[in-house]
């Protein structure tokens, strides 16, 4: 039973086993058994703060009665219905920062399993097919030289860039700023930076000016040899044009990470695509991170309980 004179702060999702444990020595924690709409309405009812690691309804927070603020487990707010909460005056804050090494990792990984295909290239112990596996290192890429070409250079891309360029790799940037572009990365346009780019990556929030920004126009304008790596959102890829430039041979490969629904269903992409590699959008995510984001989330909230604002508050305009 929750302990009375306590705030209550709901979960949509586990975190961080000895954070969970933190936060449960200043608050009853209550961490949803489903994650459908439903339930996450009927338990924001009672709960003083919420911490999100997935997407909520649009119209959770008609549904509060005493929320104090919500915390996003990460960095992206797509999940959170921002009008809503800001409608109904409730602070939003995330952990920025707290996956960028993560992803950038991710990033380099896709490029690589594309361009050296270590695993195709593993030999039996016995070393029996020593000779044909050894042949395909005839026909694999290497990283430096290519133009790498990111859009969205925020916290991520200009991580990225900085290593893309101690790799020797050229970088080139898309981003709403131009301003803002970290040293090293030129500016280029969409038009230009999809028709240089030997791999492009796509690292920007998901908004009204970013969905379907990478079309059939893009991917027709792509070197036939491109790569296309997606952790930002699925609906910023056009994934039919995308199937259809894969399957036409208009780029090499395609990496995503994130997908336009979420877990994927069957029958999404063509299951005979062997250029096309699908993780569980997990980019962000390993021991480290996890770590973070579970870390910074507590903070957070207890820092609101505690009669505070949020560190690294979003929406602070519901304040005037």
């Amino acid at each position: 039973m929750p302990e009375k004179n306590k705030y209550t702060v709901l979960l949509t999702n586990d975190i961080l086993a000895e954070e969970e444990e933190r936060l449960r020595q200043h608050a009853n924690v209550i961490v949803a058994p489903q994650t459908d709409p439903g339930t996450l309405r009927r338990l924001v009812v009672d709960a003083d703060a919420l911490i999100v690691r997935t997407r909520l309804p649009d119209d959770i927070f008609d549904h509060q009665t005493r929320l104090k603020g919500v915390v996003r487990h990460g960095v992206g707010l797509d999940m959170i219905p921002m009008e809503n909460a800001c409608a109904n005056k409730i602070p939003v804050a995330n952990i920025p920062g707290c996956n960028t090494s993560s992803v950038v990792e991710y990033c380099i990984a896709a490029m690589l399993l594309v361009r050296r295909q270590i695993g195709m290239q593993r030999i039996e112990s016995s070393g029996s097919d020593w000779q044909s596996k050894r042949a395909l290192a005839d026909h694999m890429g290497e990283l430096g030289g290519l133009t790498l070409g990111i859009v969205g250079v925020g916290a991520i891309g200009s991580a990225l860039a900085k290593v893309a360029t101690a790799l020797g790799m050229k970088v080139i940037g898309l981003s709403r700023r131009r301003e803002s572009l970290p040293d090293g990365v030129d500016y280029a346009d969409k038009k230009a930076l999809f028709s240089q780019a030997d791999i492009v990556v796509l690292s920007c929030p998901l908004n009204a000016d970013t969905i379907g920004l990478a079309d059939t126009a893009q991917f027709n304008s792509m070197k036939t040899s491109g790569i296309v790596i997606n952790v930002s959102r699925g609906p910023v890829i056009n994934t039919a044009a995308l199937m259809d430039a894969l399957r036409d041979g208009k780029i090499a490969a395609a990496v995503l990470d994130v997908h336009d629904v979420q877990p994927v269903k069957p029958g999404m992409y063509p299951a005979e695509q062997k250029n096309l590699y699908l993780t569980p959008h997990i980019a962000g995510i390993t021991t480290a991170s996890m770590k973070r984001m579970s870390q910074g989330s507590v903070d957070e909230v207890l820092r609101l309980l505690q009669g505070h604002r949020f560190a690294n508050l979003v929406n602070p305009e519901i304040y005037n």
